[in-house]
């Protein structure tokens, strides 16, 4: 472990909440110190929830570590078994539990005697796994859990639906867009004419787990979260599950038809290219902005994209693959991940960055200096202090980050608000000369400074005058440039005569 003041991804007890909160009548018991228990109030504010988050801290203090705590964990699970009369109890370990070498295992099995609602322990391991990586086991472990109940009770249904049927897994709480996501996917399968038969976890009952099997095909949006339990279904019932995140005109198209591939396989006949191409021509309105005028005013322009795999993978292919945009580097924090990730992008970028470090992602972008940057709320704060634009389009995320309104990233209709984000991530023309002429840029100070500190350099008054009248969207670059250049010849203080030199180093 090593100490971090940004993480991209947090500790494995955050996942594992995700998941249960994300399920209906679902209670999470997490057995931590005061202190741990962050999530209900990020999810209260984030997901702008009106109920209380199901999550209660069974708190390790002073008491637990001289006696143990098996009375109080038993304990608060059999009260809240009793007052909210949930369908299942998670406890959730965290990394003070394992320290503590507890055997919660036998304090789920002592509370299962008197709770009469189910309770399990959460199995991940807390110092090997990130919070994407526990939420994805939290989910195919429940799912297992109630696929065995079903099939040891004799309620496992047989057979597929009549029509053709999806499970759509790993839509979550705290999710990047995931609610918009979710309603986006749910109208392209009626579309298709295909039924949802479950939507897990968000808003699901784990008594309809055991429906599962009845779908045709499940489809994982999202690669952190729903993989597991997708495979696992595969392996039980021979499902098959479609993979391929439906972002961006290509990769929606490519979706679909692996769809029609795999329903046509068990028996229906459909084809989609008529549907595809009309929703190419006269829905999505990205294919017709990308041989626009304005979008081809950004043809070359440098990006960087920064994310979660899922996110990063898919505005890089967007970026290069269907607006022309030179896609300097990507990357990505999912380090776990990193062979697919390096497959899916290698092709569309000239660097790739795998990283959960977030200064490692800040020097990159000072040292490339992109004309906008695609990345989580940490990249944003990095395009703030280099005067960067910085379109958000993964977690982590701000508040600013959940709209109220309908803004999907996935679908046709999400082909429009990604092609929206690019084109407004980017500066336009003379936006940020024009602000600062009327006084209303927030951020003047802030033009003229590097990624790491203030500079150490001294400019003399005519220099400092020269440097005033450079337009205020590329004076960071100048000054940086200069800066360079002053420090590598041994030069203490920048004159004129130094910002002529490094001018013509550079060739500018």
């Amino acid at each position: 472990m090593k100490l971090a003041y940004w993480m991209y991804a947090g500790p494995a007890h955050i996942g594992t909440l995700r998941v249960s909160s994300s399920f209906k009548n679902v209670h999470a018991i997490m057995h931590a110190p005061i202190g741990d228990d962050y999530f209900n109030v990020m999810r209260s504010m984030l997901e702008r929830d009106r109920n209380f988050t199901p999550v209660t801290i069974s708190s390790v203090d002073r008491n637990v570590l001289a006696r143990g705590s098996q009375e109080k964990v038993v304990n608060n699970i059999t009260r809240k078994d009793t007052e909210e009369t949930p369908d299942l109890i998670v406890l959730t370990p965290t990394c003070t539990s394992s320290i503590l070498q507890e055997d919660l295992e036998n304090f789920v099995q002592r509370a299962q005697l008197d709770a009469k609602g189910d309770v399990m322990l959460a199995d991940v391991n807390h110092y090997r796994v990130n919070e994407l990586q526990a939420a994805d086991r939290t989910l195919e472990q429940i799912v297992q859990f109630y696929i065995a109940k079903a099939r040891k009770q004799g309620h496992l249904p047989e057979g597929k639906t009549e029509k053709p049927s999806v499970n759509i897994i790993g839509i979550s709480s705290l999710g990047f867009h995931n609610h918009h996501d979710c309603t986006e996917l749910k109208r392209l399968m009626a579309d298709l004419g295909i039924e949802v038969n479950e939507v897990i976890p968000e808003g699901a009952s784990v008594h309809n787990l055991k429906n599962l099997p009845r779908a045709w095909f499940n489809l994982v949006p999202y690669r952190e979260i729903g993989l597991m339990a997708a495979r696992y279904l595969e392996q039980e019932f021979g499902m098959p599950y479609v993979d391929i995140t439906p972002m961006g005109v290509v990769e929606t198209a490519r979706c679909i038809r692996k769809i029609q591939q795999v329903i046509n396989a068990q028996g229906a006949e459909v084809d989609y290219e008529e549907y595809i191409n009309n929703q190419t021509l006269y829905v999505s309105q990205a294919a017709w902005f990308s041989r626009s005028i304005d979008c081809q005013n950004l043809t070359g322009k440098k990006a960087v994209v920064f994310g979660d795999n899922t996110h990063a993978a898919a505005m890089t292919k967007i970026l290069a693959r269907e607006m022309g945009i030179h896609v300097v580097l990507a990357g990505t924090y999912c380090k776990y991940d990193e062979e697919w990730f390096r497959e899916q992008v290698s092709e569309y970028c000239d660097e790739v960055l795998i990283s959960d470090d977030n200064g490692a992602i800040g020097d990159a972008i000072a040292r490339i200096e992109p004309s906008a940057i695609f990345g989580t709320q940490m990249e944003r704060h990095v395009g703030k202090r280099l005067s960067i634009p910085c379109g958000v389009i993964a977690a982590p995320i701000h508040v600013q980050d959940f709209p109220i309104g309908y803004k999907p990233f996935l679908g046709y209709e999400g082909t429009n608000q990604m092609a929206d984000l690019v084109y407004n991530s980017f500066t336009l023309g003379m936006e940020d000369h024009l602000l600062e002429i009327f006084g209303g840029h927030d951020t003047k100070e802030v033009i003229t400074r590097g990624i790491s500190a203030d500079s150490d350099l001294g400019w003399n008054k005519e220099a400092q005058a020269e440097l005033n009248k450079v337009p205020g969207f590329v004076r960071g670059k100048v000054k940086r440039n200069t800066e360079k250049f002053a420090r590598e010849r041994g030069f203490s203080e920048i004159t004129l005569e130094v910002m002529y030199a490094a001018k013509e180093a550079v060739g500018a």
